[in-house]
């Protein structure tokens, strides 16, 4: 059989040939490579040596390969493994499951290495063959850092694999050779190439649409020097080894799909097609007249856009495993082979710096403007999304791994979109920071540098600066949020909506008028800040404070909060919270 890969490739190429000449008879021991292992399943013979029965899950055979995929990826080109021929070239075959053996591995190897498990048959026998190529950070397994070493896997300190990869050519997978001639390019995913140039307007990208193709090619860097394409341009231009991308549309959850691309053509044109498929079934609403917007998308297309680009250009590209677009109802996820990596993570993705996977490719989508070059491309779906009131993006690290990308659009929040048009400066509603903090503030109902620094990812005093920037921000010439009243002089202020903001959100605000949600507030409150007073509750509830008063009492009878005097009552006195 044969393997696809963005060409020629030195392990494919092993494997191939090792794979012919097991068909032809020969024993592992005499065909196996520096790059190419055989072995037999392991945990599939008795004491006596017998033969047992295969099963989908073998933790001693799991095992085994993590430790050796392990230290193929640590070694320069990586490596294979053939699973089901012992060493005197038997063939027992193995009925491991590849989905459930590529996952066990990654979960073994610090969820750090994900490889490829393919099912070959070898006259009728099933063998499986696991690859991964040469890491980009060190894999360890069972706390140990291995490389291979001619035929055997030794054990070697971070220092000196640190050292080799540096000293190593070919670190972006990306600017690597793929084997490919320019002459390979295909002449409408070049078109393509050029229209998104042209539509570019600046003078550099109108030049560069006018280049012959070899220019064109070269000049977008993903040419090498022996004028072969690299594997980004193999990718863009010629076709990805698998699907590159699955688009499934559906009207509503669980209904049948209404639309589905999925090929293996030229990147660029997969990436246009789901484009212009996402936008099409991206509906459109309209919204009352006087806005500025409108008639504007149930998602923001810009939105769309950078969650595809971002999905196909951050993904594992040595994974076959397709980024899956699914566009249900109003609402776009995309599921991206590979994890997080260069310490990106959920958590602080939007202002952690760029660390592209593959610098090459990232950097020639940019020059076509499908990318943001700056990496700020999850900044802008953030903005696009709070501006019209939707949620924010939900972004997560799945198994396997993953890394998943939903945005739930719908009717825009028309009271969230006027608000955002009052304010003074015009400039906030640009703003990703002031946008994170209202949308806090709409949601929590205060804000301070505590409780905004995850928030925003940010530590606690660029949190401060932001909260301080927000809080010169007006509407009508009044300030959009004001001190919480009551807040010792010696903790850190806090903040809620103003009053002129409230009458503008009164809508939103529904932790002011649910009396559970307002107790959640109270609540909320007390545990950050760790005391709460009836002034304080007054202030962000809205509630006399009597009435206040009142509520943390029932608060303390319902054993939430504890007094800080015995007799209740004085200046100064407030409530503890328990510590359930």
């Amino acid at each position: 059989m044969t393997y696809s890969f963005l060409g020629p490739d030195p392990l494919e190429v092993q494997l191939e040939r090792v794979l012919e000449q097991l068909a032809g008879g020969f024993a592992p021991r005499d065909v196996e490579t520096a790059l190419v292992d055989v072995k037999e399943e392991p945990g599939r013979r008795s004491a006596s040596g017998a033969i047992l029965a295969g099963s989908a899950e073998n933790e001693p055979a799991a095992a085994y390969l993590a430790g050796e995929m392990a230290c193929f990826a640590n070694t320069p080109r990586g490596g294979a493994v053939i699973v089901g021929i012992a060493d005197n070239g038997d063939r027992i075959g193995t009925a491991l499951d590849g989905e459930w053996l590529r996952h066990r591995i990654w979960q073994l190897t610090e969820q750090k290495l994900t490889v490829t498990v393919r099912t070959v048959e070898l006259d009728a026998t099933r063998l499986l063959v696991v690859t991964t190529h040469e890491a980009i950070e060190p894999i360890r397994y069972a706390g140990k850092l291995k490389w291979r070493v001619a035929d055997n896997c030794v054990e070697v300190d971070a220092t000196t694999w640190h050292t080799g990869r540096i000293g190593r050519t070919g670190i972006d997978w990306s600017a690597q050779q793929s084997g490919h001639a320019i002459t390979d390019a295909n002449p409408v995913a070049i078109e393509i190439a050029r229209r998104y140039l042209q539509a570019a307007g600046d003078e550099a990208s109108i030049d560069l649409a006018a280049a012959n193709d070899h220019d064109l090619l070269r000049r977008l860097n993903v040419v090498d020097g022996a004028g072969m394409l690299t594997n980004a341009g193999s990718l863009l231009f010629v076709g990805t080894p698998d699907a590159g991308v699955d688009y499934i549309r559906r009207d509503i959850p669980g209904g049948d799909s209404t639309n589905r691309l999925r090929s293996n053509r030229p990147l660029i044109e997969q990436v246009t097609d789901v484009d212009k498929a996402s936008q099409s079934a991206n509906r459109l609403v309209h919204i009352p007249e006087g806005f500025a917007h409108g008639q504007l998308r149930a998602i923001p297309g810009r939105a769309v856009r950078e969650a595809i680009v971002n999905g196909v250009v951050h993904r594992d590209w040595l994974s076959a495993q397709p980024t899956v677009i699914e566009h249900v109802g109003d609402t776009l996820t995309v599921t991206s082979p590979g994890g997080f990596i260069g310490g990106v993570g959920p958590s602080n993705i939007i202002t952690h710096p760029a660390v592209p996977r593959y610098r090459s490719l990232a950097e020639a989508m940019a020059t076509l403007r499908l990318a943001e070059r700056e990496g700020i491309g999850i900044d802008r779906i953030v903005h696009d999304m709070l501006a019209l009131g939707h949620p924010q993006p939900e972004i997560s690290e799945l198994a396997g791994p993953y890394v998943r990308l939903t945005l739930i659009g719908g009717e825009p929040d028309t009271e969230i979109i006027e608000f955002l048009n009052l304010i003074d400066p015009s400039s906030t509603a640009s703003n990703v920071d002031a946008l994170l903090l209202i949308d806090h503030l709409i949601h929590n109902g205060w804000v301070d540098a505590g409780g905004a620094g995850p928030i925003l990812q940010r530590s606690d005093p660029e949190a401060n600066t932001a909260i301080q920037r927000l809080s010169v921000a007006a509407i009508d010439g009044l300030p959009i949020m004001a001190p919480i009243k009551g807040v010792p002089a010696d903790t850190s202020p806090a903040y809620r909506f103003s009053d002129a903001a409230i009458a503008k959100l009164a809508g939103r605000l529904v932790h002011r008028k649910d009396p559970g949600l307002r107790t959640a507030l109270i609540m909320r409150w007390a545990r950050a800040r760790g005391r709460v007073s009836s002034t304080e509750v007054s202030d962000l509830t809205g509630l006399s404070i009597p009435y206040a008063g009142i509520t943390l009492a029932n608060l303390e009878e319902d054993g939430q909060l504890l007094a800080s005097r015995p007799n209740r009552r004085g200046r100064g006195y407030f409530y503890f919270p328990t510590q359930s």
